[in-house]
Order: C-alpha cells, then structure tokens, then sequence
C-alpha cells in the first residue's frame, strides 16, 4: 500500500511541475510564440495565407501551392499557462543582417560566407559583396515554423537565385536624347564597348530596387519578408583587372571627347539663334515705319483723290526746301 500512494504521490508531483512550475511562460518584446497541442498549432479556421495583403505578388499556380493557414500568435508578455499537452514555439521577430553570400548550411560556401560569385551577360565572373536584411514575417508563421527544414538557408537560395539571374541579364538602358546621329553612335559605343560590368557598377541602385521588387513574395512563400538588400561591390577576376582599367579609362577619353565636341556644336547652334533673333528684330523695324506709312496713305486715299494729291505736294515743298539742288524736266 506504500508503494502505491508513493506512485501517487509521484504522479502528483509531476503534475504540479509539468502545471505550476514548468507550465508557465513569457514572451521577450523581439518574439512572437506559437502553441501547439499534440503537434497541432491553434489556427483562425477559414482563414488562409493568401488572403492577406503579403500574397499579392503571388499568381494562381503558387496561390494554391502556398496557402498555409493563419494562426493565432501570442504577443509580448506573460507570464501565460500552457497544459502539459502542449508546447511553445517562440520565433525572433527582429531584423537580422547579413552578407548576401551567406550560407547557413556551408560555413566555407563562397569564400567563407563573404563574397558571391556571379556570371555577367558577357560571360565575366564577378564577385558580389553586400548585406541583406530580413525578418520572420509576423502573418505567415506556419511557413517559417512548420513550412520547410531550414527556412533561412532556403531563402538565401531564393535570393541568390534571382540575384544571379538579374547579373546575367542586365543591361543598361541607353537613352541619348536630343543629338545628332553621330553623336548618338559615338556616345552609345564609348558606353558599352562590350564591358557590362561598369553598366552593373553605374545601376547598383536600380538592380538593388530590382531585388526588393522580386523578392516581395518571400514573405508569403517562406515566411520570410526580405525588408532590403544592398550590392556594395562588383568585383572583376583580379587576372583581368588591369585590362579592365585600361578599357575604362579609353573609354573616359572617349567620352570626354564626344561631351566636349557636343557642348561646341550646341554653343555654335545657341550662337546661331541669337543672329537669326537679332537680324530678324532688326528686319521689323526696317519694316515698321514702311507699314505705318501705308496705313496713312491708306487713309488719305480714302478722304478723295485730291486729300491724297495734297498731300503728296505739301511732302514734295518740304524736300525741295530741304534740296540744295533740284533737277527739273523741261517740258515742251
């Protein structure tokens, strides 16, 4: 009979540990928990994934193929109860940053996590040097806790994948707005010359919005919402460096070049403007007095023949008093 109420006095106690003592929990203002019972989490039943605002960029194939259901999260605070039955999955919710090449799975993956080899369109590797920031994404929980084995290696991969697509596939834009077609081709050719490196170097903004733009689904996918990335450098191999110098710098004079003769024939063209304005004022006020003075004999004329005849004599005394010399015709 002691033996029994020793097992029930055993049981008591660890229940009342399992209850009282190891039963409680609190949640740190970075963390967000999650409570499973028997392996299942609480869920909002009815609710999915994809009605929320982080599954827009999602189309219908991935729609079905990542709809996970909501669940309820527990916030900051505590201390809470939970029964022996079930069990407290807590995730850090603050932002991490970290080296665009890192690896989590491969501690010497690309040069010991700090630089990541890309393929440029003109078949140059190059390597890659930035930061990434990202955060467990407060809606989508379920695919972060339960949706894949590593989470935070599968989107890096992600990540890198569209990364070194977009490094393939870049090109910059060429817009010469307003010059001659010589200049155009001049200028087109001292920007290219075939080097798409120094195009990557010149748009690191562009290509780092690019990434933010196709990575805003991560949050509905892994449940990871990528908040930003930033490509710092772009490295060539070190054996072509010194190649790569000497073209930019062939290709700086070239462009000197075309800039300065084009600021020539667009002060030329500006120089050429202000003739044809200034010969042309000077043209109406030839002109001017010539239609006034039609405008007036335009009106005698209408007052009779003779108003205008009087005119006419009264203008001829006028110059015969100012003429030192006249010259008559005799008539016979």
């Amino acid at each position: 009979m002691s033996a029994f109420a020793g097992i029930i006095a055993g049981l008591i106690l660890y229940f009342l540990y399992r209850c009282l003592l190891s039963g409680f929990y609190t949640v740190q203002q970075n963390e967000r928990a999650v409570i499973t019972s028997f392996g299942r989490a609480t869920r909002l039943e009815g609710h999915s994934t994809t009605e929320l605002p982080i599954a827009e960029g999602l189309n219908d194939d991935e729609r079905s193929r990542y709809a996970y259901p909501q669940l309820q999260i527990v916030g900051p605070g505590g201390p809470y109860l939970k029964l022996p039955w079930q069990k407290v999955h807590k995730v850090d919710v603050a932002i991490w940053t970290t080296s665009v090449a890192y690896d989590p799975e491969e501690p010497e993956a690309n040069r010991g996590n700090t630089m990541l080899e890309a393929v440029t369109k003109d078949q140059l590797n190059i390597g890659i040097t930035g930061q990434l920031r990202f955060k467990v994404s407060e809606h989508n929980v379920h695919a972060f806790l339960f949706g894949v084995k590593n989470p935070v290696a599968h989107v890096m991969g992600y990540f890198i994948s569209i990364l070194r697509e977009r490094i393939s596939n870049f090109e910059a834009k060429r817009e010469v707005g307003g010059a001659a077609p010589a200049v155009a081709a001049l200028t087109d050719v001292a920007r290219v010359e075939g080097i798409s490196i120094n195009d990557l170097r010149k748009n690191l903004n562009d290509i780092n919005q690019q990434m933010d733009q196709e990575c805003q689904s991560s949050a509905a996918r892994y449940g990871i919402v990528l908040d930003a990335s930033l490509i710092t450098g772009i490295d060539p191999p070190s054996d072509i460096e010194s190649a790569l110098a000497a073209i930019n710098t062939a290709h700086n004079e070239v462009s000197a070049q075309v800039s300065l003769a084009q600021a020539e024939a667009d002060q030329k063209i500006e120089q050429s403007k202000r003739a044809v304005e200034i010969q042309t004022m000077r043209t109406e006020a030839e002109v001017q007095p010539l239609l006034r003075l039609a405008e007036e004999l335009e009106g005698l004329k209408k007052n009779g023949p003779t108003v205008l005849e009087a005119y006419l004599r009264s203008v001829r005394l006028a110059l015969l008093t100012r003429a030192k010399r006249v010259i008559a015709e005799v008539r016979s």
